[in-house]
């Protein structure tokens, strides 16, 4: 069974695992919610926990292009 639930930016920071937790440390408030923002326009059905938590883990260049960034690099050494 899948439950999902609604999330806020907190929460996520929370409840983070593994990789997205050294993502998420680089993002501020308000950048995690451009993400949510933008993951909602294209995932109406929204995401588990863990399919946001392994987005923040594993596309982090495509965060990094969606906040206006080359890289995910440029981000942690801004």
């Amino acid at each position: 069974m899948v439950v999902y639930e609604d999330i806020s930016v907190s929460e996520l920071r929370d409840r983070a695992w593994s990789g997205a937790v050294d993502t998420l440390k680089y993002l501020s408030d308000d950048e995690i919610e451009t993400v949510f923002n933008i993951l909602s326009e294209c995932y109406e059905h929204g995401f588990h926990l863990t399919d946001l938590n392994d987005f923040f883990w594993f596309e982090d260049d495509t965060i990094a292009e969606w906040l206006g960034y080359k890289s995910f690099d440029e981000i942690m050494n801004r």
